[in-house]
């Protein structure tokens, strides 16, 4: 099997997403359906993830240890070489996807022009709400941007 022959292999989020619990470390199956479930919010079948494993195993992708549990086993997953490359492509293949997909929710900050994704800072400056980056960006903008009159000074009687 080879990555140009890999779209029936990812065919949807959960597939996807097992590769991801993986690459992220050697995991076992109970804690690929832990992880999942926590994550995503959803329950995954052990009837998806065992077979996808031995998909995986099979095209070379994941190597595979057994544990002994007390009196029984376990067997620990983690990808091969090429299982890493396969995530590689995938995520760069998908970066795109994820891109457009939160491209709406972005905030650009005023001052630097980086995106921010959640938080950033809000201030008002001259009656308009602007978001930073960082309260940094804030007080550079502002040191760039406002000018500041000096009170005039009293008169002494």
């Amino acid at each position: 099997m080879d990555i140009e022959n890999l779209d029936d292999l990812v065919s949807d989020f959960a597939r996807f997403y097992i590769l991801t619990i993986l690459y992220e470390k050697p995991t076992h199956g109970y804690e690929i359906l832990q992880k999942f479930k926590s994550r995503v919010g959803k329950t995954i079948s052990p009837g998806l993830v065992y077979p996808f494993l031995q998909r995986l195993e099979e095209g070379g992708f994941l190597t595979y240890t057994v544990e002994p549990i007390g009196e029984k086993e376990r067997k620990l997953y983690k990808l091969t070489d090429k299982g890493r490359n396969l995530c590689n492509y995938l995520f760069k293949r998908f970066a795109n996807l994820v891109s457009t997909a939160i491209e709406p929710s972005l905030n650009i900050c005023a001052h630097c022009g980086c995106k921010i994704y959640e938080g950033g800072y809000t201030e008002t400056i001259q009656g308009v709400k602007m978001t930073f980056c960082c309260i940094h960006c804030a007080e550079s903008y502002k040191q760039d941007h406002v000018q500041y009159t000096r009170p005039k000074p009293r008169k002494r009687e």
